[in-house]
């Protein structure tokens, strides 16, 4: 299985278990991802650790989470880019538009003060 899902008091994790997001499981993510969100989940964090690659495609997807996330009014966080995977987020300036941790401590911090405010 290329993706786990748990979920968790206020969110939902989705960890990505493989190396590659390309082209081949992408559009599986986004299938996941939007399963999440129609079962009413507002609050997704995407766990990318164990991902040492991401193509366009794999972005793609990331960014139907982000959306999905915020049409719910709800919040969407990527979590543990590697070196490789950061490195596109920035030449791509994703990351002045997504929420990016660097742990899931980091992610649940975040969410608690979102639920506070």
């Amino acid at each position: 299985m290329a993706f786990e899902i748990l979920k968790k008091d206020n969110y939902t994790l989705v960890k990505v278990l493989v190396e590659k997001l390309d082209t081949n499981n992408a559009h599986d993510l986004k299938a996941e991802l939007v399963m999440v969100n129609n079962g009413g989940e507002k609050n997704i964090v995407l766990d990318m650790s164990e991902c040492t690659y991401c193509d366009s495609s794999g972005l793609r997807a990331v960014l139907v989470a982000n959306r999905l996330c915020e049409d719910a009014i709800g919040t969407f966080i990527l979590n543990g880019l590697q070196p490789d995977v950061e490195n596109l987020i920035r030449i791509s300036m994703l990351h002045t538009v997504l929420l990016i941790t660097k742990n899931i401590d980091e992610a649940e911090s975040l969410l608690e003060k979102k639920e506070t405010l």
